[in-house]
């Protein structure tokens, strides 16, 4: 049974459709369009120019979020400390050791903490899929609906299409 406008479920749970407009508070990021992914364990972001550091002992990577499908207009330069590396196997079967950070997302009225690797994404349709892991136990997912927690204003979808936005 499907929630209309991704409103909470009977089991307190709120719904997602297969395709949400997250934020990233923790990183800057107030809209990243994504895929819902339960064929991934954890979530994944396009992430470019990784820099690893070890600060007073403590591993960081810095990195460039590039929050627009198809474009790399507006990067957002990151730090984060590097919670482990994982070995991840692609949608290609590739598998491919990567960092993780650890951060807030926010899926409409409600944030989650969820762990995210760092991955080049340039092939892939969104720039960020949402894992299993971070949905589990906060929402459930009605794979037939899309945007469930809402849209960004016209000028945030605009931008992600190319258009520039509008003034």
């Amino acid at each position: 049974m499907s929630t209309a406008m991704g409103e909470a479920s009977a089991s307190g749970l709120g719904t997602v459709g297969w395709r949400e407009w997250v934020s990233l508070p923790d990183l800057g990021i107030p809209w990243i369009k994504c895929k819902v992914d339960t064929g991934a364990r954890t979530s994944a972001i396009h992430a470019t120019e990784l820099e690893v550091s070890m600060p007073d002992g403590i591993e960081t990577v810095s990195f460039e979020i590039h929050p627009w499908q198809d474009s790399d207009a507006d990067p957002v330069r990151v730090t984060a400390p590097v919670l482990e590396h994982r070995e991840i196997r692609s949608s290609n079967g590739e598998l491919s050791l990567r960092p993780v950070v650890r951060t807030t997302i926010g899926v409409g009225p409600r944030s989650v903490q969820a762990d995210l690797t760092l991955a080049r994404r340039y092939d892939m349709g969104f720039r960020m899929l949402l894992g299993r892991k971070a949905l589990s136990g906060t929402f459930l997912i009605d794979p037939a609906h899309s945007y469930l927690q809402g849209r960004p204003p016209l000028d945030v979808r605009d931008r992600n299409r190319g258009r520039g936005g509008r003034s």
